[in-house]
């Protein structure tokens, strides 16, 4: 018979994607971002009522880009201060805006 390579497994794959050091690491990302998830979506609908917009509709859409996303980014942050991780949020956050700043700064020919 052959001896089989073995794959590495779900968090030894997230760990070498995110350059992270340990499995327990892996495992607060994990931890910070479905708190973040939770609360986000615990805090949509009041904000969204809070300026009175019909849920599916354009405006609805806007105020949940402009107002829900970057309160999505400051929670990541929050969290992953409360767990640890503050280090690797923030790395995550500023190429996030470089990516931003690179296609405003593009100049159109």
């Amino acid at each position: 018979m052959k001896n089989k390579e073995q794959k590495p497994g779900f968090l030894q794959r997230l760990q070498t994607k995110w350059k992270l050091d340990s499995l327990l690491q892996v495992v607060l990302v994990l931890v910070v971002f479905a708190c973040t998830g939770f609360t986000i979506l615990f805090i949509k609908n009041p904000i969204l009522d809070f300026f009175g917009v019909e849920k599916g509709g354009f405006v609805n859409t806007v105020l949940y880009l402009l107002l829900v996303l970057p309160l999505y980014q400051i929670f990541l942050l929050i969290y992953g201060f409360i767990f640890g991780q503050f280090q690797f949020f923030w790395e995550k956050e500023k190429q996030i805006f470089r990516r931003i700043a690179k296609l405003f700064s593009k100049k159109s020919d």
